[in-house]
């Protein structure tokens, strides 16, 4: 009886360990944008259960994104010096099981999406595909990292479908702001692994940028800024909202000192950095609106 227990609560900590749930920047990541779209859409009000839903959803398929990605990586991880220890990578989680736990997830949120409207239904089957299919793309191209911007920033869309059953133009707006602030911040990730990836035949925007690596991510994240200020233009928003703008010009000018010497410590401490940019828009978002 005791044998078994340990093996179940070996099976839960290698299925947590493979979801990454001990690592939750992917989730604030991914969620930051979703709340951005939640509170525009419903004028700082978004409705208390499209709300528990979308974050609900966000956390389990990022969950469900990290499971495919490990599966699809299974063959390349073991040779990466950071992802060697993966459960997959490892042996600890076979294949066949991963695919199980990737597939209960999805089920999970799509159990959570039905609560939604028909629209926002008909959008989360672009996001399973999207998810799903990110994983293989750094075998066919060098920008996988707009591919995950592609996917990360679907949850804009549909938190905006969710709260009023419409995607405005601010909406496609923020969205293309989001695409382009994952291709960056992924970037700075994959700028630690270069070195792997080089060897092992992987394709990466940190690759493909090459010694304009730095001054090609400046550029998008001018452009980035230059879209949410946009976003606070259409729907009229005032100084809070700018200031929280402000505050995630500041952090990118920190990013990009953090990466200037292409330290890998550094790089991956940008990554990190993004999740205070998310959070001071949203913070931003949450004071303009609080004062109307």
């Amino acid at each position: 009886m005791t044998d078994i227990k340990e093996r179940v609560l070996d099976r839960i900590e290698q299925y947590w360990l493979l979801s990454r749930f001990d690592r939750p920047i992917g989730i604030f990541i991914l969620l930051w944008p979703a709340l951005w779209a939640l509170w525009v859409a419903g004028d700082g009000r978004p409705d208390p259960s499209v709300l528990t839903v979308i974050c609900l959803g966000v956390v389990l398929m990022r969950a469900a994104g990290c499971v495919i990605n490990d599966y699809a990586d299974r063959n390349f991880d073991p040779h990466v010096e950071r992802t060697q220890q993966r459960p997959i990578a490892a042996g600890k989680v076979s294949p066949t099981e991963a695919l199980i736990v990737f597939v209960v997830l999805c089920l999970c949120a799509f159990g959570l999406v039905l609560l939604l409207n028909f629209y926002t239904i008909m959008l989360s089957f672009i996001a399973a595909f999207l998810a799903a299919s990110y994983p293989f793309m750094k075998r066919y191209t060098h920008l996988p990292q707009a591919y995950l911007g592609i996917a990360f920033g679907w949850a804009v869309p549909m938190s905006f479908s969710a709260q009023i059953n419409s995607i405005p133009a601010v909406g496609w707006v923020m969205y293309l702001a989001v695409v382009l602030w994952a291709l960056v911040y992924d970037t700075m990730y994959a700028m630690v692994d270069k070195e792997d990836d080089l060897k092992i035949g992987v394709k990466s925007t940190a690759i493909l940028f090459g010694a304009y690596d730095r001054h090609i991510m400046a550029v998008l994240q001018i452009i980035i800024l230059s879209l949410l200020i946009a976003v606070g233009q259409m729907k009229q928003l005032s100084w809070p909202y700018y200031s929280g703008v402000l505050a995630a010009a500041g952090l990118s000018v920190y990013q990009q000192k953090l990466i200037f010497h292409r330290q890998k410590a550094l790089c991956f401490k940008a990554f990190l950095n993004n999740n205070w940019f998310g959070m001071a828009v949203f913070a931003g978002l949450v004071i303009d609106y609080s004062l109307r």
